[in-house]
Formats: structure tokens, sequence, C-alpha cells
């Protein structure tokens, strides 16, 4: 493959921005040689990258970027490098038109009182608008795609606007491994696990005390989802999340929950079954039966749409392909029984 070189002059020559952009001991500029095959040399504002022309490109796109956020950032850290790459890497979010896609990501933005977050890709900012749009939403994809982050965001968002008054956070209590019965503690003790991930979002959006007085006065809210027949919820946000997990019964139950002036947003990943054998999930029968209702925005999640660690993306494809051929197998085989008992 032919090598291709360019030079990079990043200004203003700033060199307290350009050392939070290179990382300490260079390690961001490693991050990037990493995932891009490519090698970049330094001296002072002036970078010299060579490798693949699409290497090229896309590095001296990735440290502009990067080299923009540290005049706002206090401290540019590896999760902000590996969200940048992915976002420059995927084909799909390259806009010919780039004061539209620069347009689209402002409106994209969900501002909360901590940080404010910005959907990464085609299928997150569509996830967003869909939410925002539509009282029901659904996410669907992988793990590491950013379907719940997402969805408390934009919880906190509207809470924060005064469009609802609470926040509820609803899961299955399904897990791969042990029952709830199996685990120490009263009900609270025992749920508050499986919530993990959705508290962790609101932390960092909204604080560690801000959410345990917002709970405190039950305008934050969590359940299992077992806890939910026989409600309505009025002016309210609702995420169920896992959703895979819920069996048809409890996923039009909990349809059925939501009121006046509430939004709801379904997350799950239909690979990740934990529910016993011969259970058919809600998620996956849901899907089907209300994908024609226009006021119901679904949202489609792959492979390439992850935003964790690099090796994540790679699992998920592999994973992808295994099933795929799995598939095949079995298809080929009923197909041989099918030949053998005609003939």
């Amino acid at each position: 493959m032919e090598e291709h070189k360019t030079n990079l002059k990043l200004l203003p020559d700033n060199s307290q921005r350009l050392s939070n952009l290179c990382g300490r001991l260079n390690e961001h500029i490693k991050i990037i040689e990493h995932a891009l095959s490519l090698n970049v040399q330094q001296r002072g504002n002036m970078f010299y990258l060579s490798g693949s022309e699409i290497a090229v490109k896309d590095g001296c796109q990735i440290l502009e970027s990067l080299y923009k956020l540290t005049e706002s950032e206090k401290l540019i850290h590896p999760q902000m490098v590996h969200l940048t790459i992915h976002e420059i890497r995927q084909p799909q979010i390259k806009d010919t038109n780039t004061a539209s896609n620069q347009s689209s990501e402002g409106i994209a933005l969900i501002k909360t009182s901590k940080t404010s977050v910005k959907p990464r890709g085609v299928h997150q900012r569509k996830y967003v608008e869909n939410i925002r749009k539509n009282d029901i939403s659904f996410g669907i994809g992988p793990a590491g795609t950013g379907k719940t982050y997402l969805a408390v965001a934009c919880a906190v968002e509207a809470l924060m606007s005064g469009n609802v008054n609470r926040i509820l956070l609803v899961r299955p209590a399904v897990e791969a491994g042990e029952k709830l019965g199996f685990l120490p503690g009263d009900l609270t003790q025992k749920i508050d696990p499986y919530l993990r991930p959705l508290y962790d979002a609101l932390y960092e959006m909204l604080g560690f005390e801000k959410v345990g007085k917002l709970i405190e006065r039950n305008i934050i809210e969590v359940a299992p989802l077992a806890f939910m027949r026989g409600r309505t919820l009025n002016h309210s946000f609702i995420i169920l999340d896992e959703s895979q997990n819920t069996t048809s019964s409890q996923m039009k139950m909990f349809l059925t929950r939501i009121g006046f002036g509430s939004t709801a947003v379904i997350t799950g990943d239909v690979t990740q079954i934990d529910l016993p054998k011969g259970t058919r999930s809600g998620l996956v029968q849901v899907s089907k039966i209300l994908s024609n209702i226009s006021e119901i925005g679904f949202t489609y999640f792959c492979a390439k749409d992850v935003v964790r660690h690099r090796l994540v993306q790679r699992i998920v494809e592999a994973y992808d392909e295994f099933d795929q051929k799995t598939v095949s197998k079995i298809n080929n085989k009923d197909s041989s029984q099918i030949n053998e008992r005609d003939s």
C-alpha cells in the first residue's frame, strides 16, 4: 500500500493546549496511531503524519477536532480521544453538507446541569430526535451504543426544562446468573445492582447529592417492572432498560401504563436475552407488532455504533458473524434433510 505523508499545523501555537492534546507521555497520540495504523511525529504545533491515504486524512481531522476541544476542556482524557476517532471514522456520519451537519449536531446536543451530551453518529442523533419527537421510542442494538446513557440524558433535560414532573427508571429483574431471592438485603438493596448503569448516568449529569435528594422527594423513582401493573403515569419520563428480558405480557403491560404528557423510552439488545428457555422476548415481538405506527420511533444500532473500548466493537462483530454462520449451518442442514426425505 502506498504511503502518504502530510504536515498539519495547529493554530494558535499554545503549549498548554498542545500538551493537553497529546496527553501524558503522548498517550493520546499513541491511541490515534494504533487505531489508524498511522505514524505521527510532533514538533511544537507541527504534526507530521504518514500512513495510508485515508488514515492520514482521518488523522488530520481527529487532531483538529481534539485541538478544538482543548479550547473549552481543561483536560482531554482517553475516552474523548476514542469517541472522536469513532466519530471521524464512521463513513455514514461524514456529511458532504458540512454546514447542515454542524447544524443538526447543535440541535441534537443534550444539555444537563453538569454536562452537555453530544450524540455521536447518525443513529445516535436519530435516536435523540425520535425521543424528543415521539411519546414512545425504542432503542435496539448491542451493548456500548449509548442507548441507556442518551435516554437518561434526555430524561434529565426534560425534567430540568419542566416538560415532565418526574423520571421513572424501570428494569425487569431478570439477569444471567442468580435470581433476586439469592441476593441479601431488602427489596431496594436487591434491585439497586440491576439499576446501577442508570444511577451512574444520573450521577454524572446531576451530581450525587442532587440525585439523592430527587430520589428522596420521589421525583426520580426506580422500580422493578413487576411493580408497574395497575399504575398510570402522567407527565413522566419513563425509561425501560434491558427490555429484551421482558415477556410479551410484561411489554404490553408497560406500554399501556403511559399517561398524558409522558415520554417512554424502551432500550434493549435482542442478542442478550436472559429469559428462561422457550420464553419469547417482548422486545422481539413488539418491534414487529408496532413497527407500522408512525408515532412510535424505532432506532436500530449496529456494531459500528459501539462507543466503548475499541475491542467491544470487534467482539460484537465477531459474535454477529458467528451467529450468522450458525444460522446458515442450521438452514443448510434442514434443507439437506428435506431433500433426503423427498428422494
